[in-house]
């Protein structure tokens, strides 16, 4: 993958997420298919920062009903990327809404 933004596909805002940030970890929904050395170069060339760690984590489907028609939501990989100190991501700091 060459471009920062194939791999990177939205950060993942949740309650979880945001106590994560305390301890300067920001999450990630990243492509199925990426591995760690190419989630931590896309987040330093994207926002510019400089990344200690980061943590994969593959999110399998959960089965889902409405009615008589049965599915399932779509598997997804997600990405727990430590920074260095003194760094940060200032579109999770924003205020909400």
């Amino acid at each position: 993958m060459q471009d920062p933004h194939d791999v990177i596909i939205r950060p993942i805002i949740s309650e979880k997420s945001y106590s994560l940030l305390d301890h300067n970890k920001y999450t990630f929904e990243v492509h199925p298919k990426a591995h760690k050395t190419e989630v931590r170069k896309a987040v330093e060339e994207i926002f510019n920062v400089r990344v200690t760690g980061v943590n994969t984590i593959k999110v399998p489907p959960k089965p889902k009903r409405q009615g008589w028609t049965s599915g399932q939501t779509r598997a997804r990989k997600k990405a727990v990327v430590t920074l260095a100190p003194g760094y940060s991501i200032e579109f999770f700091e924003g205020p909400l809404g």
